[in-house]
């Protein structure tokens, strides 16, 4: 596959076409070697985006990492972001929410706010996470995912390379055809930093309030605002409509 190729809206189509088999570290190498300073990852530090961190680095390439800090994490969440960072010898940018809404919001709310609807729910994963992911794009055109297909309904219906509407750039989502079986032989075989609460039945980390553990055979979003109707479980980033 030609490394000559247009990142634009109206190129999405073909793009997909073009790298519908390509194997994930061939297609983020082709990206981002020619569209150097363009392209940020953003990083959960979920089993996913912990490969897609080891891959950046093993290929040595100019992606700008960022992950969210919400006030809210697992400890264990902070430990892995150090440890990340000193294993690859690297700096993963941590932004933070805007104090002043988040102090108005619970001022007004309570601390716990999300427990009592999916509209608390939905402001608090608004200002927590949403707002400053956008200011984290500013200035990029290209930003990187790890969701997959087999998370959720709403990511099967994604596609490898889509435009954003909302955040005006184009996202890969590089892991999506990706099993979850896959990241973890990944994991496995490189000696990926993770984060230990996936050991003990945690497949999806948020923050800290809004996560627990699942059983075996459990959806593994099912740990997510359990006490939600089950249905949508996404904070918005990810969401078309948010």
């Amino acid at each position: 596959m030609s490394k000559n190729f247009i990142l634009s809206k109206e190129n999405i189509e073909s793009l997909n076409e073009q790298f519908r088999d390509a194997d994930p570290i061939h297609l983020l190498d082709s990206l981002c070697r020619p569209h150097k300073n363009r392209i940020v990852f953003s990083s959960s530090m979920g089993a996913e985006d912990q490969v897609i961190t080891d891959m950046i680095v093993r290929l040595d390439l100019p992606v700008r990492i960022f992950t969210l800090d919400t006030g809210r994490l697992f400890p264990e969440t902070y430990e892995l972001i150090s440890k990340t960072c000193s294993h690859y010898n690297i700096k993963i940018d941590i932004l933070f929410p805007d104090f002043h809404s988040i102090e108005k919001m619970v001022s007004e709310k309570g601390i716990n706010l999300f427990y009592e609807n999916r509209d608390n729910r939905i402001l608090c994963c608004h200002l927590r996470k949403v707002e400053p992911f956008k200011r984290a794009l500013a200035g990029f055109e290209v930003c990187i995912t790890g969701i997959r297909k087999d998370q959720t309904l709403e990511r099967f219906n994604k596609s490898l390379i889509e435009w954003d509407e909302k955040h005006e750039l184009i996202k890969v989502n590089l892991l999506l055809k990706w099993t979850e079986k896959k990241v973890w032989e990944y994991i496995h075989k490189y000696n990926v930093p993770y984060n230990k609460l996936h050991d003990m039945g945690f497949p999806s980390i948020g923050c800290q309030p809004c996560t627990r553990a699942v059983t075996n055979g459990d959806d593994p979003r099912s740990g997510r605002w359990w006490w939600e109707d089950q249905g949508q479980k996404e904070c918005g980033l990810h969401l078309k409509d948010e």
